[in-house]
């Protein structure tokens, strides 16, 4: 789609002048009457992502073969039928943004104007509304779904639709979700991640084995139970805390996340997370993954202080890669000698230019909107393997929406024993693929679902 904008030039208008070429692959269903039909706009993060994971991974027609952790496929890998694709429920238009897949500026055009939150955000924007009226869509079902930065993006275009073009969504879906960056960023001066990771490293230690004799979900709520008490209390306090009290508290963090209490101790009680993947479990000569801690490798380096290469990453991305360049030419005829970008560094730097001095931050455009639609719903999937967004970070975000308390009503929340693409565990796949097509249902009309499922809460 070849995306325009007006210009004025010294007080003149000019008319539309062509910006980007931005690729998108779209599903319709024939047939189907477009006042009813929902239609699901779908993309991934990065920056830098492909819409490539959501596509070939959970909603499309096909999926890809990659096994899981302990059956993996091996090269060169394989695409199924996807019995359980979100066609059967919605049309789905997978977005592109520039940059990522084929999508690139005009020629002359600037890439950078669209690499950063607000370029970015107003090109998907432009691109959602102007498929909707060529398409004649307007009156249809709408919703956005979005993955890690992708719900960032997400959050922002349903504040941006909203104001910018008087567009109400049904409903937004958010897969790893990241709506402040403070809640993850490790920085200097900031404990939040540190709180906010501590269940998911609590959740990975079990995983691996660290935890025996006691259930996910009680490991789970003892972790958050000391984070969002003790644990933050005392990292509040600095060096006020004495030397007793901070070996003490080392061992109970040590405790809760599989490591040794004295490299906690020495570690001022704060394990950055690459430290945690890269020591979790040395003694074994493995890494765990960060975004999806299932995974392991042997880390080259055994002295290594942080992890510096992913065990998930190219487990995930191999075969991803491979289904998308033979299924947009040889299945869908689509032909391009582009290289399709699947998750690429041509987008840094990134700006974040409005956020200068500050975290960035989408929540409070997804608390706009649901201010001025009360009907909006939001569908939230954590992986509580998943140590890129942390599902207690999202969750307190979530908590902190300037909303209504009756909207909360409006949020859903699906946990999943994953990572941070939940759908490459096969069970959480199917589940992850009922649970959308619920939460669809709900947001046009239909019997409401649980507001949670796939946690146990402790009393």
């Amino acid at each position: 789609m070849v995306i325009s904008e007006e210009v004025i030039s010294e007080g003149t208008f000019k008319g539309r002048m062509p910006t980007a070429e931005v690729f998108v692959t779209a599903y319709t269903a024939d047939g189907a009457d477009p006042l009813t039909r929902p239609v699901v706009f779908a993309f991934n993060g990065g920056p830098g992502s492909s819409s490539v994971w959501l596509h070939l991974g959970l909603f499309g027609p096909r999926r890809v073969d990659s096994g899981d952790v302990d059956n993996r496929t091996p090269p060169p890998y394989g695409l199924l039928d996807n019995a359980e694709s979100l066609l059967a429920h919605a049309d789905i238009v997978f977005i592109d943004p520039i940059t990522t897949g084929y999508s690139r500026a005009v020629v002359g055009g600037a890439p950078a104007d669209f690499h950063g939150f607000s370029g970015d955000r107003d090109l998907v924007g432009e691109t959602i509304r102007l498929w909707l009226t060529r398409n004649e869509r307007w009156l249809s079902p709408k919703f956005l779904a979005g993955e890690s930065y992708g719900t960032t993006r997400a959050a922002a275009l349903a504040g941006y639709l909203a104001t910018r073009h008087g567009m109400a969504m049904n409903g937004i879906i958010l897969i790893s979700a990241v709506l402040d960056f403070g809640s993850i960023r490790f920085y200097e001066g900031n404990d939040a991640p540190y709180v906010n990771f501590l269940p998911t490293y609590a959740a990975i230690a079990h995983y691996h084995g660290k935890h025996e004799g006691r259930t996910l979900h009680e490991v789970v709520a003892d972790a958050e139970a000391f984070a969002e008490g003790e644990y933050a209390h005392a990292l509040s306090r600095g060096t006020r805390l004495s030397r007793d009290e901070r070996r003490a508290l080392a061992t109970r963090v040590a405790d809760l996340i599989g490591l040794d209490a004295d490299y906690v101790f020495r570690s001022n009680l704060r394990i950055e997370h690459k430290h945690f993947f890269a020591e979790l479990l040395r003694d074994r000569e493995l890494m765990a993954g960060r975004l999806d801690a299932r995974f392991t490798a042997h880390p080259g380096d055994l002295e290594l202080a942080e992890q510096d290469q992913d065990p998930a990453h190219f487990v995930i991305f191999f075969p991803y890669t491979a289904a998308v360049n033979h299924y947009l030419r040889a299945e869908l005829k689509y032909e391009s000698d582009f290289t399709y970008e699947i998750l690429t560094d041509r987008v840094q730097p990134w700006s974040y230019k409005e956020f200068e001095n500050r975290y960035v931050v989408s929540a409070d455009a997804l608390s706009s909107a649901m201010r001025m639609n009360p009907d909006l719903k939001v569908y939230v999937a954590f992986g509580y393997y998943d140590a890129a967004t942390p599902f207690a970070a999202a969750e307190y975000v979530l908590a902190h929406l300037r909303i209504p308390d009756a909207a909360h009503g409006n949020i859903v929340r699906r946990y999943y024993e994953a990572g941070h693409m939940m759908y490459l565990h096969e069970p959480s796949r199917v589940r992850q693929s009922a649970d959308i097509a619920e939460f669809i249902r709900w947001a046009t009309g239909g019997e409401a679902p649980a507001l949670e499922a796939g946690r146990e809460r402790q009393p």
